[in-house]
This record gives structure tokens, sequence and C-alpha cells, in this order.
């Protein structure tokens, strides 16, 4: 695939073979160099109906189902713009949590693998059925689905602050329960409050660096402070109702004339039907992920408060697969978009009103985890950001889970970040190796470039103390 590169951390391949738009990829010249593969998928999304402005893709980009994985896509509602469930992803609403402790990591050494040995214990993890919230049956998952995690805080599992520091008030509104069939019901109702498997995880870790004093304090940041990050998304459910609206599209498309180069891509008019059901069930899928994560927090909360008499405040949670209905302004005039974030983040700016009054004048915190033995960072948007406000998600994967697995050994690796003063708390050896730092892109790499490209900027760089893996 042909591109050509337009500025320091801006690369663009020009429209051609049925594309509506142009590719725009936000990279360093090695960080493309790592995913010139993943170029063909940025160009099939530019064929979409309804596309504006580009193909986006983000630093971390790599090979996904359909869109890449770091892709962004907005198409216009008014204007026939389809909702593709490949924009989306499996893991409906995947993305992360930031809580910080009121400790350092001195005051916590003493009790630090206490704490670990706590944490492992009472995080539900695995690929199959198990989790913090045992729901009483149907009508509680139906709450679920509808009120997210200001249901979960609604029930006692939370405080009225978790509410206000999440993405969207911890719902998203719209959710239509009955588009979310048996199958992923079944799979939904006992795994709320579990990190599943794959790359999930909740990471003990320490403000290591503060690069912007007066945001970092707006979030609650200070050096030195232990923090919680959680990883985790809408387990089997999620991934049921995206197989199953996939199903249904693909179908559909025919009725609408719509033709896409990969089957992959399979869409519907986002104000269609079909397009308004596969909204309603993503929307009841991200609530339950944001339910997930509510969870999960609070099973930490009382590990900590337990183990070190310490307790733990949300900073923010925001997803990073998702596609949202939103307004934003193109050439000169305002329009309803349908913007497709798969493996990106949304970042609005200060100022925007979509954020708690807490955070307006600092802007949106984006929350980017790294990997095992490496950063993790909290950056903030800024004004004028491109790509309908959106940045990374994290480092990208380099190396499939088989080829990861084939580097090191899981016993191996966990011995070395215990020496490196990492505590690892593994599911099993086997899921460890298919996580090794080295399966990732640079994620410092990915951050500067995404800075870089305007899309962000740096506000503290959190390193791991301990980790708990799916």
């Amino acid at each position: 695939m042909e591109y050509a590169q337009e500025g320091p951390y801006r690369f663009r391949v020009e429209p051609q073979d049925g594309m509506r738009a142009p590719g725009v990829v936000f990279a360093s010249e090695g960080l493309l160099r790592d995913a010139e593969r993943s170029l063909e998928q940025v160009a099939n999304v530019a064929t979409l109906p309804g596309i504006v402005g580009a193909s986006y893709a983000m630093p971390d980009i790599h090979w996904g189902y359909g869109f890449p994985i770091g892709g962004v896509a907005a198409t216009d509602v008014a204007d026939g713009g389809v909702i593709s469930p490949g924009g989306v992803g499996f893991d409906i609403s995947c993305g992360v949590r930031l809580l910080t402790a009121d400790c350092g990591r001195r005051e916590l050494a003493p009790a630090f693998q206490e704490l670990m040995d706590g944490l492992g214990r009472a995080v539900p993890r695995g690929a199959g059925p198990g989790g913090v919230w045992k729901l009483s049956g149907p009508g509680e998952l139906e709450s679920v689905l509808e009120g997210g995690s200001r249901y979960a805080v609604e029930e006692g599992h939370g405080e009225e602050r978790d509410v206000w520091r999440c993405e969207d008030g911890g719902a998203v509104a719209d959710a239509d329960v009955r588009q979310v069939g048996e199958r992923a019901r079944e799979r939904g109702l006992a795994q709320v409050g579990s990190l599943g498997s794959g790359n999930h995880f909740l990471e003990v870790q320490r403000v290591a660096e503060v690069y912007d004093e007066p945001v970092a304090a707006a979030f609650g940041l200070a050096r030195d402070q232990v923090c919680v990050m959680i990883h985790c998304g809408s387990r089997g459910l999620g991934h049921q109702i995206c197989t199953d609206h996939v199903r249904v599209m693909d179908k559909a498309m025919p009725r609408y004339g719509v033709q896409v180069p990969d089957r992959q891509l399979a869409c519907a008019p986002a104000d269609s039907p079909e397009g308004r059901d596969y909204l309603g069930a993503m929307a009841a899928a991200a609530n339950y992920g944001r339910a997930n994560r509510q969870l999960l927090a609070q099973a930490a909360r009382r590990v900590f408060h337990r183990a070190a008499g310490a307790r733990l405040t949300l900073v923010y949670d925001v997803s990073h697969n998702l596609a949202k209905v939103e307004t934003h302004t193109v050439d000169g005039a305002r329009r309803r978009l349908c913007v497709h974030r798969k493996g990106a983040t949304r970042a609005f700016p200060p100022g925007h009103t979509d954020l708690p009054e807490d955070l307006r004048e600092a802007g949106q915190p984006v929350l980017i985890p790294g990997t095992m033995g490496t950063a993790s960072y909290v950056l903030t948007g800024v004004a004028g950001g491109d790509a309908f406000h959106s940045t990374c998600h994290g480092a990208g994967r380099a190396l499939s889970r088989h080829q990861a697995a084939r580097t090191t050994g899981g016993k191996q690796l966990r011995a070395r970040l215990e020496a490196e003063g990492i505590a690892v708390r593994p599911l099993s050896p086997r899921s460890l190796a298919e996580e090794t730092p080295e399966a990732y892109k640079d994620v410092t790499a990915v951050v500067e470039a995404s800075e870089g490209a305007g899309l962000c900027r740096k506000v503290a760089r959190l390193v791991p103390l301990g980790v708990v893996k799916g």
C-alpha cells in the first residue's frame, strides 16, 4: 500500500479502488513499518458509505477484525452513513479504569505481598463463568444492561463519585435490551466483575513522573502515589452481541445496496432498523462493561482496605472499543456522526460540555495501559485534536499470542518480572507467556507519536508494582 508522509507523525493514503475518503495514519516511521499490512484495512474502511474526513489510524495500529485495531472512522448519519460492528470489535466497551490510593509506595510496602495475594484471590479471571456479583436472575441482568455502573452504585457497589467520573455518567443512553440475544444473556449472567483472559489485567502502579502538575492535580494524581489500573470489557456477552449482529448485517447489506471489500466490514445504515438494533445492543454491552469494571474496582477496594487500611478513589473510566453518535464540525457545518473507535480512546479537550464539571478545565483523562514490565500513561485531550477527538489506546500488539508463547516460558517470565520488583499473580504460566512485554510495541513511542501528532498531551507516567493477569 503506497502512502506519503505529510508531517513527522502523519501519513496519508490517497483515495483509490473505491475509497470514499483518504486514509490518515498517525505514527512515527518506525511504528508505521511494523503496521504496513494493516494499511489495507485502513483503505478498506475508507470505502464505507457516508464516511467523512478520513479513515484514521492511531500509532498503535495493528491487524484486527474488519477495522484495524487503532482505527477511527465517522460516518454521516443523515447521509446514509453506516454502523459496522467490525469498527467496535468483539470486546464491546473494553476499556480502562484508574483509581488512586491514599498512600504512597513506602506506606504500602509492609503489606504489599499480602495485598497482591488478596487481589489474586479476589479477582475472578479466565475464559469461563465466575464474577464478583452474583446476579439474582435475568431481571437483574437487564438492569445492568440498562444502567451500567450507575445501577451497580445504586445497588451499593460503589460511591457517587464513581458515576460522574465514568464516561457517560456510568451508562450509555439508548441501550435496548431487546436486541441482546438469549445466548449473549446466558454468557453474561455469571461474569459481572471478572477480568476474562488475554491482555486484561488489574495492576497496582506507582506514579513515577508527572509532566503537567496542574492537570495531574485536577485528576487527583501526584508523584509516588499508588494507583490501580483495571483493563477489561464486556466478556462473553459483548462477544456474542458482535457475532449475532455481524450475521444480521451481512444478510442486510444487499437490501441497502452496500458492498464492502471485506465481509468483516458488514454494516448497515446507522438509521436503519438493523443499525438502530445494533446500536441499542452495543450500548447494553457497553453498560455491562462499565458495571464489570465497577465491581472489580469494589473488589480491589475491599482488599486494599483489609490489607493496608487504604482507600481507592476513581480518577476516570473510559472505553476504547465503542461507536457513538456525536456532533462534530465538518467543513464548517455541525453534523451528526457515528464515530467508530476501535482500539482508540475518546480524548475530549478542555471545555467540552460532555466532561464532568471538575474536569472541564483540565480536559478528559485518557488512560493508556502499557505491558507488564513497562510504563502506562495518563494523557489529556487537547483543543483541535484530530480524528474526532481520538487518540491511541495502548502499546499495540506486535506478536500473536502463539508467537509470544514461543519466545518465553511463563515461569521464566514471572521470575524475570519479580527480579525487576514486579509481583505477578497469573492465572497460568501459559497465559502469562502470551502477554510477555516483547509481544507489544513500545508504549512510550506510541504515546510520543500521539502527542507529536497533536492528538493528546502527556500528564503522568505510571510504572507497575504488581499485576493480576487474566
